[in-house]
């Protein structure tokens, strides 16, 4: 890639952001309306609203939650999904209970967990794992689904142990997919932290952004907002790093079939 495609690369990445941020400020440029600060005012509170000691205590352990959760979810959807997607029978016996299950929201298991696991850490990540799940799940039942027959034939024709076929059959096969639906759970569940920390917590950023909002600071609760925004974008941007490293052989196959 020459430097000026990735010139307009970044360009066209940026171009949005800020456009948006541009007719933000110039909408709210001199708002007199309490609930609708300008954003220069809530720019200038944004760094000693979560840089003098709330980044430590609340940005932190929402992090540390969603990533217990999330990862819990991606290990529990991709073997659960492998499992099902291996086995025809398997299949039609929990396709009707997935389906019930996957259909119910995941905010209104919120109460129910809190009767259970109570108030604490528990319930903040089984919240999370409960919506996560999904995604990874029915991806990754489609994507061992959809694995050519040819080279489940050829593998037990070479006489692969069970793990080898697992690893380099089974699961570099699904992975596009587990991948997708990878992507799909990260989003749910930066939701789902947010959602669990606002019916019983006593930090994060969900929790500090009621507080914020019951005491009418409005500026400070628009940069929990931003914050929220700006935790996402960092976490997306991880996420395809990570996801463009594993996936590394897929997208040559893709660029070698295109070119061919």
């Amino acid at each position: 890639m020459s430097a000026m495609d990735a010139g307009r690369k970044i360009l066209l990445l940026l171009a949005v952001p800020v456009l948006l941020i541009a007719a933000w400020w110039a909408a709210t440029a001199g708002s007199t309306n309490f609930f609708w600060p300008p954003l220069a005012q809530i720019a200038g509170t944004f760094g000693e609203t979560w840089f003098t000691g709330r980044f430590t205590a609340d940005v932190l352990p929402s992090l540390a939650r969603l990533l217990v959760g999330y990862l819990a979810a991606v290990v529990l959807g991709v073997g659960l999904g492998t499992a099902i997607g291996s086995s025809r029978t398997l299949r039609g016996l929990l396709e009707p209970v997935l389906e019930f299950f996957r259909a119910i929201p995941s905010p209104v298991l919120v109460p129910i967990l809190m009767l259970f696991a109570g108030i604490g850490n528990e319930m903040k990540v089984l919240v999370i794992v409960s919506g996560c799940v999904w995604p990874v799940l029915l991806n990754t039942v489609e994507g061992v689904r959809a694995l050519d027959e040819v080279l489940r034939d050829t593998a037990r024709c070479y006489r692969l142990r069970r793990r080898s076929r697992l690893i380099h059959l089974v699961l570099r096969g699904a992975s596009p997919q587990i991948a997708a639906g990878a992507r799909q759970a990260l989003s749910i569940g930066i939701i789902l932290m947010v959602i669990s920390e606002m019916f019983a917590a006593s930090n994060g950023v969900g929790f500090t952004i009621i507080q914020f909002q019951r005491s009418f600071a409005i500026p400070q609760m628009w940069t929990g907002i931003i914050m929220l925004g700006l935790i996402g974008i960092v976490l997306s941007l991880i996420f395809r790093v990570v996801e463009a490293r594993l996936l590394s052989w897929y997208t040559g196959l893709r660029m070698s079939q295109r070119e061919g």
